[in-house]
């Protein structure tokens, strides 16, 4: 009873944290349901949900579906040397650091006020092998030494879009170059009708890597509605029909779509570089309603 009731304080102390940062307003709202859990949204975009005492548990949609890569980028328990492009609250990397530990990992995350705000307010245990560079996601990748890295998760964005030069093939170049063989690369992308952004960056990975995989909503992939997909790419075969059954058994099922579904999906989109790259699209207001 007494753990309850403090456990019960806990939630109702907690208050919510603003502070401007370099690409925005930045707020860390507490969870109610979990004493320690915080979201962080910036210009009320939701952008990370960390809770610091289970850093396995993850919240959002798309996180578990990384969360699920994650998990089948190399042997059970094993730790992995990981880049993450885009840093938020850190959640992914805390979480490879849980459920991996002695992982080595590399943080890449241009906003320097939010790296501090989040290591004041939700500090990353001091035990885990995480370092954190502020600098732009391209740049920072291109410090990596060559074949360096298990594992790449690009999730950045900003004012809600993926800039535009984390998009071409000059940039998945670099991925390439980063990752050792057999490596596997994960990308957040957000899109919505007529989902060209989604294909583009579909063949753009396609034009680089012989293995893909796709993992969304599927009122997404049918052009219903704006969201999240997550692509997976790597040099050796990916293990589809485990994403598949785990993305199925989630609270929110995912399908996946790879080999010559993926590519009929893909239609006619022809690869992106750095020449005519763009944003990805801004989500509509309603999204964050």
């Amino acid at each position: 009873m007494g753990k309850s009731r403090n456990a019960r304080r806990g939630r109702a102390a907690a208050a919510a944290v603003a502070e401007n940062v370099d690409g925005g307003l930045a707020e860390l709202i507490p969870d109610r349901e979990r004493s320690r859990a915080w979201t962080l949204l910036i210009d009320g975009a939701p952008q990370s949900h960390v809770d610091l005492d289970d850093p396995a548990y993850l919240s959002f949609e798309y996180q578990r579906r990384l969360g699920h890569v994650i998990d089948l980028a190399v042997p059970p328990g094993k730790p992995v040397r990981a880049v993450h492009l885009g840093g938020g609250a850190f959640t992914l990397a805390r979480y490879v650091a849980a459920t991996r530990p002695r992982s080595t990992q590399q943080v890449v995350e241009k906003d320097a006020g939010l790296v501090q705000l989040v290591r004041r307010e939700l500090p990353l245990d001091p035990s885990a092998r995480i370092r954190v560079r502020s600098a732009d996601a391209r740049a920072g990748l291109a410090k990596v030494p060559d074949g360096w890295a298990q594992l790449i998760v690009a999730d950045v964005f900003g004012g809600a879009r993926t800039p535009a030069h984390l998009t071409s093939t000059e940039f998945l170049d670099e991925v390439r170059r980063a990752l050792a063989p057999g490596g596997v690369y994960a990308a957040n992308l957000a899109d919505g009708p007529p989902l060209a952004h989604l294909r583009g960056q579909i063949a753009t990975a396609a034009d680089r890597f012989p293995e893909l995989a796709l993992l969304a909503d599927p009122a997404v992939l049918r052009g219903k509605r704006f969201g999240n997909a997550v692509l997976v790419a790597s040099d050796h075969p990916l293990p589809v029909a485990e994403l598949t059954r785990r993305a199925a058994s989630d609270p929110h099922p995912a399908r996946v779509e790879h080999g010559r579904a993926l590519a009929d999906f893909t239609g006619g989109a022809v690869p992106v570089t750095d020449a005519a790259a763009v944003a990805s699209p801004a989500p509509p207001p309603s999204v964050f309603k």
